[in-house]
């Protein structure tokens, strides 16, 4: 009997299906695109009947590719995007509109309207988040303030408010269920860190009615159970639940404080686990729960820089120094280093720790020796330059030094970037052998809820390091690194001042 568990990977532009067997190993995968729609600009939706679809479809080809059997399924994990909203009525699972997806930005005005009320530091102190239309908060009032009767309805408890995770475990339980984990809760605004639950104070802020939002799990249990899923039989365990950031860094085994995880995708994804503590942040990182187990809740710091994959799409179509986004580490490799030239990738403005959004792109240092090999090289340190920034701040944060880095997603592919990364942090960076850092976090978290796993030390022995990066400099030579670094980091401000100043002379 080949039993297996089934990782749900719903995504932005598509849902994974892994199944996943004794010791971790990926048995099976498939992925199916949906559509985004975009209505206006700056307006992002999926419809929730194609993402359901997307799924069903992912789970019918996993089963059949591999020959595996769904009766022998012991638990389904789902890991999601995790801001994205829908609202569905009760009776008929139907959805009132469109899932405003996290990059949907039509809420702005009214964030604007509640920090010029002064309400970030309240909002700050009691989410560890800003407010921003990133977040679920004001996605759900625009819905209900845009859809006809939406608001009596969600007042007299017709309609029921989820995240992408809320909205599959319904599906796959038949309505059973109106549930998240706090993963996906603390991205809301509207969730209390401290009290570990939703907080009436903040829906009424956000002006959410309460009787609309789901209740709150740990991230690793039997919640419900299928009913009348197209191509699963009925009866398998729903026994995980974590957001796809959160997910990756339980299934790169971050499980202890300290930890962390970079994901190197169009830009780069920083987490660190921060134990049973909530660490709040001097540097403007985000505090989030990373998971619950069992009665015990576990945080990180969070930080997100929009560089990596961006900027080497931007050296292919922009440049046109690379003809393929993979070119660019053996274009690199040609030459043994940058030869003292600087790329800061601040394509749209320099995010955490420096916080200014004015600041612009920089090359600089080239000389008349200067090749794209070395631009190309200077681009990979950038990278490496920027994920240091963030992991400086995170440790200040902490107060401890991050050891070690497990790494994940398509830029990780280059080990220029990342033995420059060990140098530069004088931390062990390591790869997992898996790239299924994500969907293996929520099959892992399932396979505990069912016993599938029988602990978190079976899991550290079941993720295998297929590369390992350890530091090669110095002290000097790594400060010396810095001081070129951040002298680039002023140099895109100060010449944003002499623009500044010029135009108004």
């Amino acid at each position: 009997m080949a039993s297996h568990l089934l990782a749900i990977d719903q995504g932005t532009t598509g849902s994974t299906v892994l199944l996943v067997g004794k010791e971790g190993r990926v048995l099976a995968k498939a992925t199916e695109e949906f559509p985004q729609h975009f209505p206006r600009p700056g307006w992002v939706e999926h419809e929730a009947e194609e993402i359901w679809q997307s799924v069903l479809h992912a789970i019918e080809r996993a089963y059949r590719e591999s020959g595996l059997k769904p009766s022998e399924c012991e638990g389904i994990g789902i890991t999601n995007q995790r801001e994205t909203t829908l609202i569905w009525e009760r009776r008929s699972g139907k959805p009132i509109h469109r899932a405003l997806v996290w990059q949907d930005r039509r809420s702005a005005p009214q964030c604007q309207a509640l920090r010029e009320k002064g309400h970030e530091d309240f909002v700050r102190t009691r989410t560890g988040l800003v407010i921003d239309p990133y977040f679920s908060a004001t996605k759900i009032a625009w819905l209900l303030d845009h859809v006809d009767g939406a608001r009596a309805r969600a007042a007299r408890g017709e309609l029921a408010f989820g995240t992408v995770d809320t909205f599959l475990v319904w599906r796959l339980s038949g309505g059973a269920v109106h549930v998240t984990d706090p993963s996906n809760a603390s991205r809301t605004l509207l969730y209390d860190l401290e009290k570990g639950a939703f907080s009436q104070e903040l829906a009424s802020l956000f002006d959410v009615p309460f009787e609309i939002l789901p209740s709150i799990a740990s991230s690793s249990e039997i919640y419900a159970k299928t009913k009348g899923v197209p191509g699963l039989p009925d009866g398998i365990p729903i026994a995980a639940i974590a957001g796809d950031q959160q997910s990756a860094l339980f299934g790169q085994g971050c499980f202890d404080e300290g930890e962390a995880k970079c994901t190197y995708g169009t830009g780069a994804f920083l987490l660190v686990q921060s134990g049973e503590r909530i660490v709040r942040s001097s540097h403007g990182l985000l505090s989030t729960v990373a998971w619950k187990l069992g009665q015990r809740t576990f945080y990180a710091l969070v930080v997100k820089r929009f560089v990596a994959g961006a900027l080497t799409l931007g050296l292919r179509d922009g440049l046109g120094l690379i003809q393929n986004a993979n070119e660019i580490d053996s274009l690199a490799g040609s030459v043994e280093s940058s030869e003292g030239v600087v790329f800061v990738p601040a394509l749209t403005g320099l995010g955490a720790p420096h916080w200014d959004p004015d600041a612009r792109g920089l090359i600089h240092g080239i000389t008349r020796g200067t090749t794209k090999a070395h631009i190309a090289r200077a681009a990979l340190e950038g990278i490496a330059f920027s994920v240091a920034d963030l992991v400086q701040a995170m440790e200040a944060d902490m107060g401890r030094p991050i050891a070690h880095l497990r790494v994940d997603g398509g830029v990780s592919q280059s080990r220029i970037l990342l033995a420059f990364q060990a140098d530069l942090l004088n931390a062990v960076i390591e790869k997992p052998e898996s790239i299924e850092s994500t969907a293996l976090g929520a099959a892992f978290l399932a396979g505990l809820a069912v016993g599938f796993f029988s602990g978190l030390s079976e899991l550290r022995g079941i993720i295998s390091i297929a590369e390992r990066y350890n530091p090669r400099i110095g002290a000097q030579e790594r400060q010396s690194l810095r001081l070129r670094w951040m002298d680039a980091i002023e140099r895109t401000r100060s010449s944003l001042r002499r623009t500044q100043r010029l135009g108004e002379q």
